[in-house]
């Protein structure tokens, strides 16, 4: 995945107001070399460990808006806090990363950093942090409300059923019957069914 460096003071124009310097604190003690990448369907935030020579790598993907980078972000050093404490002895998004990943967060709590909406969703999240970001819909959908409109794409939740929509690919589908959390569809060309999340982002099809 292309991925562009920036010099570090540019980080500053992809986070909110007041989270540069926290951030920097972090960048600099545990040596983290940052990238921002392109839009990932697949993931928001992606950590590499340091090994022999190298240093810790994290990447960001570059069209999330501040408040968005910035949790992605510290998501990331989470995961290099508890390598860095325990190394590959526990599990990746288990109870140590959960309690770091708190920690962190709520570093950035309480301080005008994120708008009023987010840091609500932010407190309740705190309770049981998902594993991603991405499974944490009511946060998704507050953040959204601060994409910029133009860069807003149409959610699989907001189309109504039976619309045919297309995802990354160029697959088409039907959409179906909501069944608990998720959206059952239909792929046109092979009549398969397959759940989507309300939150995925998709296109429409012609």
């Amino acid at each position: 995945m292309p991925k562009k460096e920036y010099p570090l003071q540019q980080l500053e124009h992809f986070l909110p107001a007041g989270a540069f310097q926290k951030v920097v604190v972090y960048l600099h003690h545990y040596r983290v070399h940052l990238s921002i990448t392109r839009e990932r369907k697949s993931l928001l935030g992606d950590y590499r460990h340091a090994h022999k020579n190298e240093h810790h790598r994290i990447s960001v993907n570059g069209n999330l808006n501040p408040y968005a980078f910035l949790i992605t972000l510290v998501h990331e050093l989470a995961h290099l806090l508890t390598f860095e404490k325990y190394g590959h002895r526990v599990m990746a998004h288990g109870q140590e990363w959960k309690a770091l990943y708190k920690l962190l967060l709520q570093d950035f709590l309480g301080r005008n950093i994120f708008p009023a909406d987010v840091e609500a969703a932010l407190f309740k999240s705190l309770h049981n942090l998902p594993a991603s970001s991405c499974a944490d819909e009511p946060l998704m959908r507050v953040l959204r409300n601060h994409d910029h409109p133009a860069e807003r794409s149409t959610l699989v939740e907001e189309l109504p059923e039976g619309t045919l929509f297309s995802i990354a690919g160029g697959r088409i589908f039907r959409k179906g019957k909501k069944l608990r959390k998720r959206y059952q569809c239909k792929e046109v060309a092979t009549g398969k069914l397959y759940l989507f999340s309300g939150l995925y982002e998709v296109e429409l099809a012609s």
